[in-house]
Formats: C-alpha cells, structure tokens, sequence
C-alpha cells in the first residue's frame, strides 16, 4: 500500500499598513507571484486610498483598518483568510519561495505549531551586524518573536489562542509567548531581511538602547497605550484607549 500523499498546506500571507504605499509598491507584486504563497492580504490603516490601489492591481486582498494597531489589524486579516498557516509580514520586509518553504518543511511535524525568522538587517549600516547576532543569540534561546520576524501560525492554533491581545503596542511579544508556551515552535533560516530606516534615521545603538527600554518598561507592567505614544511619537495620536478593550476574534471577523 502506497503511503497517503502529503496534504500540501494553504499559506496565507498578512500584512499589517499604516503610511506603507512605497514599501508595498514593491512588496506586492513580488509575494503575489510567488509559487507557493497562496493569499495575500493587507489590512491597511491609512487615510489614503493609493495602498487600496496598489493592493488590488496586484491581486491582494485589500482590508480597510479603522485605527492603526498591528494587533487589530492582523486579527482583521486572520478572520478573512482561508489559509491553513497565517504569516504575519512587515510591509518593508522581504520574502522569497525560499521562506515558504521553509515553513513548509517545518510544519511536516504535526507538534510544531508556529514560529519565526531569524533577523537579518539590510546591510546599508555596519553597526547593525552585531545586533543581528545578539538577536539571534537570544531568538535561539527562548527569547520573544518581533514582528519583523515573520511570524508564522496554524491558523488552528491562532484561533485557540483567541489571536493576537488588543493592546496598541507589544502584541508580537506578547502572542509570541503564548504561542512558546502552547507547545512546539520553529525559529527558521534563512533570515528575513529587514528594513535598518528606523536605526538609520535615528542611530543604530540609540534605536537599539530605546527598543530595549520599551520591551524592559512592558515587562515591567508599563501600560502598551503609553509605550505606544511614545514610540509612534510625533507621527500620529493614539487612538481612543477605549477601542483596545479585549476583544476575540469573533469580533474582529473571525469564525
């Protein structure tokens, strides 16, 4: 008897914009021609309707977002999907087949639920390249995933954890360690290419010193809607703190 074929899993790609219509220009056309990627889908915070444009010309799936948080806006893309593993990608990061199937093999274990990236920075600054090797000192050792990781989730699995909290800044970390704590994860080469604009305009060390400051005051019970002025500072207002009250998924279109 010839064993059963292998049931090829759906993956849909979801990514969260707010002001991102250069970085999405670019970005999708190139993930909807990929091979093995079979959705695309952008939930876009921006008052503009370029993004709308660009998303739809490509063949994505185009969401309109009411307020620019990562967190709502993924799980708004999450309920809409029809793939078996949601990816959760940066709008200023790259991706390849070469990802894809990396998380392809990765989930041929049945016990893997989930996972991430490792990090690798553009190489427009050299100061970049010793954090990049911390970062993956610390990813390898149970350390939390960021956003600019790729997340990657059975949607099965999302939806048991009720998706990613409403919180207005730190959802990654803080979905990462539930997900770490739900059972198996998978960190994967190679690296996802991630855009150095923020350490470029800033500083290297100085973004690096302010983003450890951020993960350090949530930790240490900070509220997420005051990191997130902070962050986001000048470039836009908190939304009203009353939209981040907990939510499910099923309210946020979710099944």
């Amino acid at each position: 008897m010839n064993p059963p074929a292998e049931v090829r899993l759906r993956l849909t790609l979801i990514i969260p914009a707010w002001n991102d219509g250069d970085e999405l220009s670019r970005l999708i056309p190139a993930v909807v021609r990929l091979k093995e990627l079979d959705e695309v889908i952008v939930v876009d915070a921006s008052p503009s309707l370029t993004s709308s444009e660009i998303v739809r010309a490509a063949g994505g799936i185009y969401l309109q977002a009411d307020v620019p948080s990562r967190g709502l806006q993924m799980n708004l893309g999450a309920g809409r999907a029809a793939g078996d593993v949601l990816i959760f990608h940066h709008a200023d990061s790259r991706l390849t087949d070469q990802h894809l199937n990396a998380i392809r093999t990765a989930l041929r274990n049945p016990g893997v639920l989930g996972g991430a990236f490792y990090r690798k920075f553009d190489d427009r600054h050299p100061h970049l390249l010793p954090l990049e090797k911390l970062a993956r000192f610390i990813t390898r050792h149970g350390g939390s995933f960021f956003g600019d990781q790729s997340i990657f989730v059975r949607r099965d699995t999302f939806r048991a954890l009720d998706g990613f909290a409403s919180l207005p800044l730190m959802e990654d970390l803080e979905f990462s360690r539930r997900l770490r704590r739900a059972g198996r994860v998978a960190v994967l080469d190679p690296p996802i290419r991630s855009s150095s604009r923020r350490h470029l305009e800033r500083g290297a060390w100085r973004t690096t010193f302010e983003n450890a400051a951020l993960i350090c005051l949530y930790r240490f019970g900070c509220s997420p809607a005051i990191l997130h002025r902070w962050y986001y500072r000048p470039r836009t207002l908190l939304p009203n703190e009353s939209s981040f009250s907990t939510q499910s998924l099923e309210e946020l279109g979710g099944s």
